[in-house]
């Protein structure tokens, strides 16, 4: 059970996140694409990393894991959502692009991840 929601938050986390990079991206450039939904919208993908680990941890201790080289890149991802939160304060003058190319990162770190699988 745990398994398969694990595999389930794993595809959520590349699609929210592909598809809020794109997103934040074009809002960086575009005007028309800024705003409160793209935040919540990067808000929600940040928070299926969250879970992700959360759930990638309850199998770690249930001793089902899945291997060190896919928890090394969901931990990885985990720590991401914190280093871009990090960064806002420095690129104040450009957060789209800020939370764009960091939502593309975790998007590629879960790729990663379940390519190792």
């Amino acid at each position: 059970m745990i398994h398969d929601l694990h595999e389930i938050g794993g595809w959520s986390l590349i699609a929210a996140n592909g598809a809020v990079g794109i997103w934040a991206l074009l809002a960086h450039r575009y005007e028309r694409f800024r705003g409160r939904p793209c935040w919540i919208a990067i808000g929600i993908a940040q928070l299926i990393v969250v879970v992700q680990t959360l759930t990638g941890v309850a199998i770690q201790v249930s001793n089902e894991g899945l291997g060190g080289q896919h928890e090394l890149y969901g931990f990885a991802a985990f720590v991401s959502v914190g280093i871009i939160f990090a960064y806002r304060n420095e690129m104040r003058d450009r957060p789209y692009l800020l939370f764009g190319l960091g939502s593309l990162w975790l998007m590629g770190l879960g790729i990663r991840a379940i390519l190792l699988v």
